[in-house]
């Protein structure tokens, strides 16, 4: 496979030690697995966290490098543990490393013939998981070695409503650092202040703690710092959750924009360079 399996954002101003990663917002299927998947399942992607690049697109001219999935989560979630232990343990249900269902249980292949074996689940980790990983990697690497220490942000978004995971509707936002294992606490202190000086229902470590990424990159002891921010889709699309809602987005792009300015200033201020 030649064909890069994600997109880079680069910083458009003067670059700071923040790297934002969307990985649930990938909708291509590589050549050799698009036929196998229900062609009309494949024109909604019900699972896919919709225009997160649009509602995060002030990152770049904040200095901060942008890196997001090319393939829908059906092929692979980036997010999820490579040897597919669960992140949970408190019963929910949640899709796999390669699913072969939606959040919802239906089917998203044709036929069981086409569901990934184990050996099509390796080529997947090497093609497409490893990628993601490995470039996000590299970045941390290049910018913890210039400014001393990185702050590594994780976004999705999700339906309001998932009964599968959970009966009660989600709240608007919700901070995971894995019960604050991923990142120091001036970080997750400062995220919480900028969240909640809005209006909007702010959840920490509940019911989502960051998944892989954010617990594989996030090593608070070594200067790098991971927090995950899931939120409710209808906070910046139309109430059937389909279409990006530019009035509601900007509501929202104020608060993101107003808190990675304040971790921007908390990282360069607490670098070891500084």
């Amino acid at each position: 496979m030649n064909e890069s399996p994600y997109y880079i954002i680069e910083p458009k101003a003067e670059k700071v030690p923040f790297v934002l990663s969307i990985p649930h917002r990938g909708t291509q299927f590589p050549d050799e697995l698009k036929e196998n998947y229900v062609p009309e399942l494949q024109q909604v992607l019900d699972d896919t966290d919709w225009f997160l690049e649009k509602l995060y697109d002030f990152a770049p001219a904040l200095g901060i490098t942008t890196i997001y999935a090319k393939y829908s989560r059906w092929v692979i979630d980036l997010n999820r543990e490579p040897d597919s232990k669960p992140l949970y343990d408190d019963g929910r249900i949640i899709t796999a490393l390669c699913p072969t269902t939606d959040f919802f249980g239906g089917n998203i292949y044709k036929q069981k013939d086409f569901e990934p074996d184990d050996a099509e689940i390796q080529r997947r980790l090497k093609n497409y998981f490893s990628p993601y990983h490995q470039k996000i990697d590299e970045i941390i690497i290049n910018l913890k070695d210039e400014f001393g220490q990185v702050l590594f942000w994780d976004a999705h978004s999700i339906r309001r409503n998932v009964e599968t995971i959970r009966k009660e509707p989600f709240p608007d936002f919700i901070l995971g650092n894995n019960d604050g294992k991923t990142a120091d606490g001036k970080f997750i202190k400062t995220t919480l202040n900028s969240l909640k000086s809005s209006d909007w229902q702010i959840n920490h470590n509940d019911p989502f703690k960051g998944g892989f990424l954010t617990r594989s990159k996030g090593k608070p002891q070594n200067n790098v710092h991971a927090l995950q921010l899931e939120m409710s889709k209808d906070l910046y699309m139309d109430t059937a959750e389909l279409s990006y809602d530019e009035e509601k987005a900007e509501k929202v792009k104020t608060l993101l924009r107003k808190t990675f300015e304040h971790l921007i200033h908390a990282t360069l201020t607490n670098s070891r360079l500084d």
